[in-house]
């Protein structure tokens, strides 16, 4: 296999892991729920991953740093093996404040690979916009994956395999990378894109810099809350469709992996069209898709969250090309690393805010007026973005 391609391989894996791990508990804790040791309410049990959340936010800057000034290859070690590890010790918890500890210490690892992983894949890239989109789908099937595996395993062994099993997986991964990339020689990419001449602005930077930390914010409450909600959700309003943790897990993983193809579709159009109609066009279709959810039931209630996630995966490859774009490979990751920080340091909210309207109300109404809104500022994210021409890498 061309070493290029083994590589972008073994950075989409980490991509599908790192969403696969953080998503693990938003199902297992419908098993929880029944357990004697943490039976408590949806919204006190949710709650414990919140540290998780800000350690994946709070730690992709000193990831993204590290990256930089080390290794980039060998934080994707540690990433690997981190959080397997840190995984089982999750799935061997005996109280409420081990399995917190243990969900903290998943978001420190899961930290590393979006400043570090994304920036490897962006500057090794030939076709900025599709291997973006790509390695956009691998991230989205974790999603998917998480809530099948977790269900799934929750089910058949009891929810404690649900993070032992895949946590010895990650190791494993993490020791055949190691041996991979043992000597093995990657220059950047000059890709078509980073071949133009570079006459962009300060002060069109700074702007853009703004919307891409604006459209982070907003649009990582409006992913958190509809992919760590989307099981709890089904749970309660698919009826009939969905009445154990294993037919809740099978639905989520079909809306999630169907919803994956946005990315490649989107990561095409961005290799060949302007940028800001394609992010408006995207911005813009949330917003009544999420008001619709509002009161959906049933079957309208899978295909409304079925055009949700196909709108809210398309957001990702278009924020991550905008950091492309305007970034130096010296710099990229660090750039992606504050764009995730700023972005997930503020949607860490979403978990106690989803525990807090569910045990309030029963129901995730609120929820999705209160990320309608979110998807209205993304809107005008989209709308300030400078021209409409296709930008190049910022120089240094």
């Amino acid at each position: 296999m061309n070493k290029r391609l083994g590589h972008f391989l073994f950075l989409n894996v980490g991509h599908l892991y790192d969403h696969l791990f953080m998503l693990l508990y938003p199902t297992v804790v419908l098993s929880l729920e029944k357990d004697p040791i943490f039976a408590g309410g949806y919204g006190a049990l949710i709650t414990l991953s919140v540290y998780g959340f800000i350690a994946f936010g709070a730690g992709a800057l000193p990831a993204g740093w590290l990256g930089d000034r080390w290794s980039r290859r060998g934080m994707m070690i540690v990433f690997f093996v981190g959080i397997g590890l840190a995984s089982i010790f999750t799935g061997m918890a005996e109280t409420p404040l081990g399995l917190g500890i243990g969900l903290t210490s998943i978001g420190l690892f899961a930290a590393i690979y979006h400043p570090v992983g994304i920036a490897m894949v962006a500057s090794n890239a030939r076709y900025l916009g599709r291997e973006l989109g790509i390695n956009g789908v691998f991230g989205n099937l974790g999603v998917a994956s998480a809530a099948l595996t977790a269900g799934f395993i929750a089910d058949a062994y009891g929810w404690r395999v649900a993070f032992i099993a895949p946590g010895v997986v990650s190791i494993i991964t993490g020791v055949a990378y190691a041996f991979y990339v043992r000597g093995m020689d990657l220059e950047p990419v000059r890709s078509k894109e980073s071949a133009k001449p570079k006459h962009i602005g300060k002060s069109e930077i700074i702007r853009v810099f703004g919307v891409i930390l604006g459209a982070t914010a907003f649009g990582t409450m409006i992913f958190n809350g509809a992919t760590i909600g989307l099981p709890k959700i089904f749970d309660q309003r698919l009826g009939e469709l969905a009445t154990t943790a294993t037919d809740v897990g099978m639905w989520a993983f079909g809306v999630f992996a169907i919803a994956a193809v946005a990315q490649v579709i989107i990561g095409h159009l961005l290799d060949r069209y302007p940028l800001k109609p394609i992010f408006i066009t995207v911005a813009l279709l949330q917003v009544p898709v999420l008001l619709i959810a509002t009161t959906a039931v049933g079957l309208p209630m899978l295909a409304t969250a079925l055009a949700m996630m196909l709108l809210v995966f398309s957001g990702i490859p278009i924020n991550d090309t905008l950091v492309a774009r305007y970034t130096t490979d010296a710099w990229r990751a660090r750039v992606y690393a504050a764009k995730y920080v700023v972005g997930l340091g503020i949607a860490s909210a979403t978990v106690p805010m989803l525990g807090m309207i569910h045990d309030a109300t029963g129901d995730f109404y609120w929820m999705f007026v209160i990320l309608a809104g979110c998807a209205t500022m993304v809107v005008v994210c989209a709308l300030i973005l400078p021209g409409a021409r296709r930008p190049v890498q910022a120089s240094a």
